[in-house]
């Protein structure tokens, strides 16, 4: 299971707490996919009042929660939204976005990574929701970060896993450093191809909550993540070009 910060995570799903149908859907969908933190923005907490009913949901669960500063478009707007976060839900833990261009919700490299030294001089633990490019991360690790979020593909869109050979280059350039998959996920099977990737979690929110069930995908989630653990460990074959033949030609009768 991974670790983050030094914190043991019972399961490698993450959800997000957003657009479900109704707030029995959301605690179910925990419930049943036994999910290991969950991911809570300050608008959501913020909307309908005092969001008291909203909190006690979540703190009902039990799990650590994962604050984030989506929807911030400025270094500025991230840190405030971040020591907002702290104080509100009494963590150090953030998910730091800082989003670059409004349609495809791609980071701003730049900011991103100004964000994270500030957020981390002042005593945060960031989650920095990025791509698959291996130079940002190396930034981003500099910048004090000890967990990466890379994006299968934007967020929202269903896509899956867009860039897989990026993935698995930083996936290898970096092999000690706990990487969840943020952000595209639209399928339980895009989540298993993750995990034998090598990948440590999954984080998404828009499959489960969009779907006609949320608790039945929740959990198909939670059993695609154990598939695709187990085959990791199980070392897969590598993909070859050529056919080759599943049962032994030694002793095969020849026709004169």
């Amino acid at each position: 299971m991974p670790v983050f910060y030094g914190t043991d995570i019972a399961s490698p799903l993450l959800l997000g707490t957003a657009q479900y149908p109704s707030p029995a859907d959301l605690a179910q969908a925990f419930r049943r996919s036994g999910a290991g933190i969950a991911t809570v923005s300050l608008r959501r907490e913020s909307a309908g009042g005092d969001g008291s009913g909203f909190w006690e949901i979540i703190r009902g669960l039990n799990i650590p929660v994962l604050p984030n500063t989506a929807g911030c478009h400025s270094v500025r707007e991230a840190v405030t939204t971040a020591q907002m976060a702290r104080d509100l839900f009494g963590t150090d833990w953030i998910k730091l976005e800082v989003i670059g261009h409004a349609d495809t919700l791609q980071p701003d490299p730049f900011g991103l990574v100004e964000a994270a030294r500030i957020l981390s001089d002042d005593g945060f633990k960031v989650f920095p929701y990025t791509t698959e490019d291996g130079i940002l991360a190396g930034r981003l690790l500099d910048a004090g970060c000890e967990v990466l979020m890379p994006w299968g593909a934007p967020i929202g869109t269903g896509l899956g896993l867009n860039n897989v050979y990026g993935l698995r280059t930083l996936r290898a350039q970096f092999p000690d450093v706990p990487m969840v998959i943020d952000a595209g996920i639209g399928l339980p099977s895009h989540a298993a191809r993750a995990m034998e990737l090598g990948f440590d979690a999954v984080l998404l929110n828009t499959a489960v909550a969009r779907a006609g069930d949320p608790p039945a995908m929740a959990e198909a989630f939670a059993h695609a993540l154990k598939a695709g653990q187990l085959a990791r460990a199980a070392d897969p074959m590598e993909p070859r070009d050529m056919a080759a033949p599943s049962t032994p030609m030694l002793g095969l009768a020849v026709l004169q």
